[in-house]
């Protein structure tokens, strides 16, 4: 009898799932914490020629170059404001190193699938696309970011180009 408590718990536990969260203007979005491979303070990155706007440019993380996205531009969410609470994400994403600009970082919270709602659906007039759905957490609600997709997107494949330079 104990065993199969045990083995719910142990179910729940696997259900859950751990996101870290950033704050991009007043919302808070969340990421596969398993994606993570570190945060780092915002600093200079160079320029690439002819990149979309959301991408900042490269920087060299230990010898490898690696691609900044910019989310707040990337989501058409205002100009960024870059200060001492800017951080970079540096994230794990398909076999390819990718930074992430977020305006900060919060918080990593384990979510489990009942606290997750499907994402609204807008029509065609918002894309919707990359989030994966909604959670909630008390009074606190985190859009679920499908970082995977988000990255795989065909205006990301630019970042392997800017990732070969």
């Amino acid at each position: 009898m104990q065993v199969e408590g045990l083995n719910e718990n142990l179910a729940r536990d696997v259900a859950a799932r751990e996101l870290l969260v950033f704050t991009l203007g007043c919302e808070e979005y969340g990421i596969d914490i398993l994606k993570v491979q570190e945060i780092r303070g915002y600093d200079t990155v160079t320029r690439i020629a002819n990149a979309p706007e959301f991408i900042k440019g490269v920087i060299n993380l230990r010898g490898s170059i690696v691609p900044i996205v910019d989310l707040r531009l990337k989501f058409g969410l205002g100009e960024p404001v870059y200060n001492e609470f800017t951080v970079v994400i540096i994230l794990n994403v398909s076999k390819r190193t990718v930074g992430i600009v977020v305006d900060g970082v919060s918080d990593v919270i384990q979510l489990d699938k009942d606290s997750m709602r499907a994402p609204p659906e807008f029509g065609s007039t918002v894309d919707t696309a990359y989030i994966e759905g909604l959670g909630t957490i008390d009074e606190q609600m985190i859009i679920i970011v499908d970082i995977e997709r988000l990255m795989g997107s065909d205006e990301m494949a630019l970042t392997a180009v800017a990732a070969r330079v």
